[in-house]
């Protein structure tokens, strides 16, 4: 199993269902390190998808005490895989930590 964190689109069940065909189970953390900023979104089919034009990207600061508020779910190595075709080309997965200190795969700036 696999841990991916979500801040913004990836928690919608919406979203959820059409990546991964079920609903995700998690629960609350927060991402170390990062803020967020809005990314325009240009692939229609993600736009089509999420229902937004902009999605929330979070932006390294290296400054631990910046924190993004989100979502730790248990996927399938599989499923990490479609998420990696839902995300755009602005985005990069990458091992994040976490203020409970796991760690978990979260998709950032590139």
């Amino acid at each position: 199993m696999e841990f991916l964190f979500s801040y913004g689109t990836l928690q919608s069940i919406k979203v959820q269902f059409e990546t991964f065909g079920r609903e995700l189970e998690g629960h609350a953390d927060e991402l170390l390190g990062y803020k967020l900023a809005m990314v325009e979104i240009k692939d229609q089919h993600v736009v089509d998808l999420s229902g937004e034009t902009h999605h929330p990207i979070a932006v390294d600061t290296c400054d631990l005490a910046d924190e993004i508020l989100g979502m730790v779910f248990e996927i399938t190595t599989e499923e990490l895989a479609q998420s990696d075709k839902y995300e755009v080309d602005e985005y990069q997965r990458v091992i994040g930590r976490l203020k409970s200190g796991q760690q978990a795969w979260v998709y950032v700036q590139a």
